[in-house]
């Protein structure tokens, strides 16, 4: 469910070009660092170019401008990596970072008192991207990682973002590919729905063996002071759902000491 298997479609609503020779050159040079996925830490011209569908003309022109710029750089051994000049910008985006850093204290607690992996996330389209992991030392969970995508529908994090979001998001979510990850990820369109419901009932959502066989997840929504989910934290443990519901409380908890975090204090 990482960029390399499932991110292969765009976002709901966002139109690609028909014909590769369409895309601008800003477009093409995204596309060359968005051939960078895990396990991809360094790659030739040759290989760019082909997971990026450009000529290896066009990639040798495109990649020396982003190795000037800072997005590439050589490695020793001749390949070519991301650069740090990328790691700098995403530094600085400005609502992930403030949610991350809000949440890394009570991300840290809710570690320390389940000892289960935590992580934090956004929604991007229908996909959750990764802004914080605090792995168990007794489990490693290698799906997720600090970055990372996976699809909402497939996810604890995901659904629970989901249910707290507007209809308009859920229908087009809905609408687009439900990929199975596991033979018990939810694929209906309809089933999803309810479970959604379920979940803005319960204010936690749970995804036992969803998006990794053998592993559960618990979370819950981070909201704002509309009700609108702007991120959700959770626990990751390997154990059955009856044994995993006990994290509820600890992680609901959590998700609103986040939310009273982030909202602005009246001056007295």
């Amino acid at each position: 469910m990482e960029r390399p298997t499932q991110q292969d479609t765009g976002s709901p609503g966002v139109a690609e070009p028909a014909d590769p020779a369409e895309r601008s050159a800003v477009r093409k040079a995204l596309d060359l660092l968005d051939v960078f996925g895990p396990g991809s830490g360094e790659l030739s011209i040759r290989e760019i170019a082909r997971r990026a569908g450009v000529p290896r003309s066009t990639a040798h022109r495109l990649v020396a401008e982003l190795v000037e710029w800072g997005a590439l750089e050589r490695s020793p051994g001749g390949g070519l990596r991301l650069g740090m000049k990328l790691f700098e910008l995403g530094s600085r985006a400005p609502a992930p970072g403030s949610l991350r850093e809000a949440a890394l204290p009570y991300a840290h607690h809710l570690h320390e008192v389940t000892r289960l992996t935590v992580n934090v996330a956004v929604r991007d389209g229908g996909e959750i991207v990764y802004l914080e992991k605090i792995s168990s030392r007794s489990l490693r969970v290698p799906h997720s990682r600090l970055g990372g995508r996976l699809a909402a529908h497939a996810t604890g994090l995901g659904k629970a973002i989901l249910a707290f979001s507007d209809p308009g998001v859920v229908d087009a979510v809905l609408a687009g590919p439900l990929a199975a990850a596991t033979p018990a990820t939810i694929t209906d369109p309809e089933r999803l729905r309810a479970e959604l419901a379920t979940v803005r009932e319960r204010r936690v959502a749970y995804d036992v063996e969803e998006s990794q066989p053998g592993l559960f997840c618990v979370a819950a929504p981070i909201l704002d002071g509309h009700g609108r989910a702007i991120g959700a934290i959770s626990v990751t443990g390997a154990t059955a759902l009856d044994q995993a519901e006990r994290f509820a409380p600890a992680v609901s908890t959590t998700a609103l000491a986040v939310a009273g975090a982030l909202r602005p204090r009246r001056r007295p």
